[in-house]
């Protein structure tokens, strides 16, 4: 296997068009929820992605990784990454896209957290303990945030599942570095996610009775796109871009995502954004940057996404 080499300008250019793929998929769940519970979207979309994944997969004969031992890892993130979007699903029903993006995007310091407490080689240095510092000071913030347009009550409710969601993502993350998944290729990671996304979401979808379907041209297009540039250009371009580049530094360009989220929630759903959600926003980002960016200055050949 070739060496992963370091982020170029080719990269660069990959990664704002998938950050941007990314952060507009809260705000297209959202666009198109009073036509589909925003928690059956995602379920749809993760179950189409699952099959094209996993053809992926066995196409490239890595489905042997399956019967390696690693089901129990699998089930564990498959559940961690389904509980992930359950929270991003019923969040979105109470707050903004934007603030869901850049709550579900506290993730990093979770995991950081998480690793440190269990890896020698994760331990946290001086810098990365300050921006853990800064980024739950730009929480504390972004939460109190709560421009005209979202009820206090209710935003604070779907607020607290976007921080939840991004603590469940963390803990995927932790799951996946200390399992027979680490070394895994990143097809059969994702279809255990896909997997289980796909029946957890299905399954509580019916149980909480948010499985009514309305076909408008919002929810097609929503739908489209989330299944097309999300469930599979995405991947697929992630997939490539991760057995071309060090994963660590792909990871750290990935922090614009919440740029693009805010972003697109406002000009397209109008979300109200006041000073106090900006300063939190930009504290939590710059917390995320000072906790994962270190690997994108350290010199490393290897790296787990």
């Amino acid at each position: 296997m070739n060496a992963r080499k370091a982020i170029d300008g080719k990269a660069l250019i990959y990664m704002i068009g998938l950050c941007a793929i990314w952060g507009m998929q809260q705000t297209a769940v959202k666009l198109a929820a009073p036509a589909m519970p925003e928690i059956l979207q995602v379920a749809l979309r993760s179950g189409v992605a699952l099959v094209v994944i996993a053809g992926i997969a066995a196409v490239r004969r890595e489905t042997g990784w399956f019967f390696k031992g690693t089901w129990k890892a699998g089930l564990v993130i498959g559940l961690l990454f389904g509980l992930e979007y359950f929270l991003v699903t019923q969040g979105l029903r109470f707050t903004t896209a934007s603030h869901i993006s850049i709550f579900l995007y506290t993730s990093p310091i979770f995991a950081a957290l998480g690793l440190h407490m269990r890896l020698p080689e994760e331990r946290l240095d001086a810098a990365q303990w300050v921006g853990i510092a800064v980024a739950f000071l730009g929480i504390v913030f972004a939460f109190a945030g709560r421009a005209g347009g979202v009820r206090i009550d209710t935003g604070l409710i779907g607020d607290a599942l976007g921080i939840a969601a991004g603590a469940a993502l963390g803990l995927t993350t932790i799951a996946l570095r200390l399992s027979a998944l680490s070394n895994a290729p990143t097809t059969i990671t994702v279809s255990y996610q896909l997997a289980g996304a796909f029946f957890l979401l299905t399954i509580l979808s019916f149980v909480l009775g948010q499985v009514s379907l309305t076909a408008t041209p919002i929810l097609i297009a929503s739908m489209a796109f989330q299944i097309i540039m999300v469930g599979l250009l995405s991947f697929l371009l992630w997939f490539s871009l991760l057995r071309r580049y060090l994963a660590s530094q792909l990871g750290v360009l990935s922090f614009m995502t919440p740029i693009f989220g805010i972003t697109f929630g406002a000009l397209i759903l109008n979300d109200p954004l006041d000073g106090g959600f900006i300063a939190g926003a930009v504290l939590v980002l710059t917390g995320i940057f000072l906790v994962g960016g270190r690997d994108l200055f350290r010199k490393t050949s290897a790296a787990t996404p």
